[in-house]
């Protein structure tokens, strides 16, 4: 699983030139599912996003959490993070897990967020999304579960 996040004042989405999720503050997160990705990927990536301390506290130093200042999160699928452009000039997309598999990820995803009391919005799986944001800092943060699960069982 790859999460491409996005430390937002404001971002949505639109289906059809309709907006079907809007948040302010918060985590725009560019989601891509593995076909070798295991359902245990799914809680640790969430805690890590969750807790990871990216938010400025009242010195202007990143120390808070999205759970420590009530941020909301806008969760988007997106298979194209799991690209492989090493050859040639089109991308091959082999290694994005089925639609059906990586909805049900997407899903999953979403209810450990709100079990965990996070205001969470998402796009639609599947459609053409239009999406909207504006970084704040910018901060855009690449996290690979992969590397993640890796350190955290040398740890």
């Amino acid at each position: 699983m790859k999460i491409l996040l996005q430390r937002v004042s404001r971002a949505e989405v639109r289906v059809d030139g309709s907006r079907i999720a809007k948040i302010d503050r918060g985590l725009l997160l560019f989601v891509g599912i593995a076909q070798d990705d295991d359902p245990e990927v799914i809680a640790p990536m969430v805690e890590k996003v969750a807790n990871l301390r990216i938010f400025e506290d009242e010195q202007g130093k990143m120390n808070l959490s999205a759970l420590q200042v009530g941020a909301a999160i806008l969760v988007v699928s997106q298979f194209t993070l799991l690209a492989d452009a090493r050859k040639g000039r089109r991308p091959s997309f082999i290694e994005a897990a089925p639609p059906d598999r990586a909805s049900a990820f997407i899903d999953c995803m979403v209810s450990c967020f709100r079990d965990m009391g996070v205001e969470v919005q998402t796009g639609r799986f599947g459609a053409h999304m239009e999406v909207e944001l504006v970084n704040d800092g910018p901060v855009t943060i690449m996290l690979d579960s992969r590397e993640i699960l890796r350190r955290q069982t040398n740890d």
